[in-house]
């Protein structure tokens, strides 16, 4: 069983790959790397720290801090121990799919989509109740998290275990961030 979903998720993956093109990887190149998506974070932690103040949106930085950790750690932890090879790496794929970027560390599960869907669905939670169209959110990873998909360095699985993952820790987080900061 496991290996027909195992198999399934490489064929996801070879199909998702080779919509890509040359003309498109310096994009794609962009969209993965964090220090491109500075206005966008520049631009949420404006709407937060003006919905919350000062004092609540030091804490809000303070709780994204340690919920980075905790999903990195956690998305390490489990790369060590499946030990799955990246698309890149795995020599059943060679000669199939396009390698834009390489990596020599392992695949399950992706910290980009992790990280960035944990953040997301934290702040989500917060702004929900100031606009309507917070939901808007969600963009950031679907479209961060498939560059890693375009680019040859994860698996469609990988990536929906880090959404899943990156969506439990998000709502713990505002929970946690909502009965300690926000109710008092």
């Amino acid at each position: 069983m496991l290996e027909k979903i195992i198999q399934c998720d490489k064929n996801i993956f070879v199909f998702l790959n080779g919509l890509g093109s040359e003309k498109w990887d310096g994009l794609w190149l962009n969209i993965t790397n964090q220090l491109y998506w500075t206005p966008f974070f520049l631009l949420i932690f404006f709407i937060l720290q003006r919905k919350l103040g000062w004092k609540n949106f030091g804490y809000y930085l303070l709780f994204t801090a340690i919920l980075l950790l905790v999903c990195d750690q956690t998305a390490n932890f489990f790369k060590l121990g499946f030990e799955r090879l990246r698309p890149c790496n795995d020599a059943e794929l060679k000669g199939i799919i396009r390698i834009v970027k390489t990596s020599s560390s392992f695949s399950f599960f992706s910290g980009h989509a992790t990280n960035s869907m944990a953040t997301a669905f934290f702040s989500f939670m917060i702004l929900k109740k100031y606009y309507s169209h917070a939901y808007l959110l969600f963009l950031f990873p679907l479209i961060f998290a498939y560059s890693r998909i375009y680019l040859g360095l994860h698996f469609p699985a990988d990536v929906l275990t880090g959404y899943a993952f990156g969506a439990f820790f998000g709502i713990v987080c505002y929970k946690l961030y909502s009965k300690y900061i926000l109710s008092h």
